[in-house]
């Protein structure tokens, strides 16, 4: 569905992505995970049609994009709903740029709150809403549009650990029920494992695809599952010489990822702050 051929990215004379090479089938959910700076976000934005690449191709079944597309539609960090709108009105909102029946309108915003478990709130502005239910919005208000292809940018990295697991639930009840395809960045190895079909590990300087690794396991997942943990751990393995690459290049060659005793558990944020 998605093909991402000798893709290169530069800002001036810095090299951002270097022969990115990709191929994503349909309804797959493909996690970017890497050291901050690697240019997961800058990929993304250029699928999305956000940022334009400097040579290379990306192609959506078989059309090579040009700019943004209702087909692709991307959910941020910070959900940016407008504040002079309910949950109902930020939902609609895209919507009725394409379609003109309120009927129609009502039933696929209704039909879309249930699945983020919003109808109760509909109603409700921004500044009523928690962190988690403004994201919600957000991924409702993406969904409502139907697109092909869901793109994330670390949408749940703001939001406490409690928060961050249940939407982890519905994002693959969302999923698993639509069949779209989802391109999610983080830097969480545990969300990446949890949610994904594939990681796509990401070096740095100038960024890189370093790993393709498949999470070869029914959905839904839990978090608890101790067969997981087998691949966070490989995943860890091979993110953390990426990260000695960034440490290196900012303290020097005689730093020692062992020595300086950056411990790590199975749920920590690998790259964040870096």
């Amino acid at each position: 569905m998605i093909k991402i051929n000798n893709l290169n990215k530069a800002y001036g004379k810095i090299n951002v992505l270097q022969d990115i090479n990709l191929h994503i089938k349909e309804s797959e959910f493909v996690s970017f995970i890497g050291p901050s700076g690697c240019g997961k976000s800058t990929l993304i934005n250029i699928i999305a049609g956000l940022d334009k690449a400097t040579s290379g191709k990306v192609l959506v079944d078989e059309k090579e994009i040009n700019g943004t597309h209702t087909d692709r539609i991307m959910v941020f960090q910070n959900a940016a709903l407008f504040p002079w709108l309910d949950v109902y009105g930020n939902v609609a909102f895209g919507l009725k740029n394409i379609c003109k029946d309120p009927n129609e309108i009502r039933d696929k915003v209704e039909e879309v709150l249930r699945k983020v478990h919003l109808s109760k709130f509909k109603h409700h502005y921004p500044h009523q809403l928690s962190g988690g239910m403004k994201q919600r919005v957000s991924i409702a208000r993406s969904i409502v549009m139907d697109p092909k292809i869901l793109l994330m940018d670390e949408p749940f990295s703001a939001l406490d650990e409690q928060t961050r697991m249940l939407l982890h639930n519905e994002l693959q009840e969302i999923w698993m029920e639509t069949g779209k395809t989802i391109l999610f960045v983080t830097h969480n190895i545990r969300e990446a494992v949890k949610l994904s079909d594939r990681v796509i590990i990401m070096g740095i300087r100038p960024g890189c695809i370093v790993d393709d690794i498949a999470i070869d396991m029914a959905h839904p997942r839990q978090s608890t599952d101790s067969n997981l943990f087998y691949k966070e751990e490989l995943i860890f393995r091979k993110l953390k010489v990426e990260i000695e690459k960034v440490a290196k290049e900012e303290l020097g060659n005689e730093y020692n990822f062992e020595k300086n005793h950056l411990s790590w558990e199975h749920n920590n944020t690998m790259g964040g702050g870096i």
